[in-house]
């Protein structure tokens, strides 16, 4: 009996140190914000109000991390509400036949920084599905009594071309590069 239980409390160990952690985005302290060039001269910022999130990590890891969003493209916001409905046109981001953005991580690699990462993943957007790489800086880890949050922020730089995000062909007022930058605080489940 005492072998048994021995063999028992090995396994439950050796189950549980493999066992993967799971992330939620917690929307209250998160962003998710895009930025692009105006006619040359300025830059234009704007942000997704909805979109929800997920990360699995073994332990506290972010090796071989897994990341997986996905943004509702209706929620777009620029601070100008005839801008934000030409964004959701067919001009840009045509909501009405693909309401959905998302990312899904395909591999995370530690830069050899202290905290730094680079993210690798598919980024779909419109009918199009693209590999892109984020930079990841990982912001640490905190416990209250709401639990385990940790904070991440990543940003990359795409061409919407490269989306069917054509408006504008020339990129004379609206630019070709689009800058994201992601704020995320994760809670653990």
């Amino acid at each position: 009996m005492r072998n048994l239980m021995t063999l028992v409390a090995v396994l439950f160990f050796t189950v549980s140190s493999f066992a993967q952690t799971q992330w939620k985005v917690d929307p209250y302290h998160s962003s998710l914000n895009f930025n692009i060039s105006h006619s040359g001269i300025s830059i234009v910022n704007g942000k997704f109000l909805e979109y929800t999130g997920n990360l699995t990590t073994d332990g506290e890891a972010l090796k071989d991390a897994n990341f997986d969003f996905n943004v509702k493209v209706n929620s777009v916001d620029t601070s100008v509400e005839n801008r934000d409905k030409h964004l959701r046109s067919a001009d840009f981001f045509d909501v009405e036949k693909f309401p959905n953005m998302t990312f899904k991580s395909t591999k995370i690699l530690a830069t050899g920084k202290p905290n730094e990462y680079l993210l690798y993943g598919k980024l779909t957007i419109k009918d199009v599905t693209k590999d892109v790489i984020f930079d990841l800086h990982y912001g640490g880890s905190v416990t209250s009594d709401q639990g385990q949050k940790i904070g991440v922020k990543a940003q990359t730089t795409i061409n919407r071309f490269d989306y069917n995000i054509n408006f504008d062909p020339a990129a004379a007022g609206v630019g070709k590069d689009v800058n994201i930058i992601v704020h995320l605080q994760l809670a653990k489940q």
